[in-house]
């Protein structure tokens, strides 16, 4: 299951969210971003109870994140250019 998180962040804090979201095997991308949230991440976890794991074990544990607001990716119709063949 892929979910996109948008992570509120202190200001200050920004540079050592970031390094810390690298280190969790499940998210596979982090973008620092403009808009209402600092940083975008995207993972890849087994089910909705394993998303509630990592959120609540290891990424909101990280000091300087203020809030998250989490999306479940439920269909693909375009990545990286292509459509991807079902």
């Amino acid at each position: 299951m892929k979910v996109i998180l948008n992570i509120f962040v202190e200001s200050k804090d920004l540079t050592k969210v970031t390094k810390k979201l690298t280190e969790i095997d499940c998210i596979e991308d982090v973008y620092e971003v403009t808009g209402e949230s600092d940083i975008v991440v995207v993972l890849d976890v087994p089910d909705v109870l394993g998303f509630r794991e990592v959120l609540k074990d290891q990424i909101l544990g990280i000091d300087g994140i203020r809030s998250t607001v989490s999306s479940v990716i439920t269909y693909i119709h375009k990545k990286d250019g292509s459509i991807p063949e079902d």
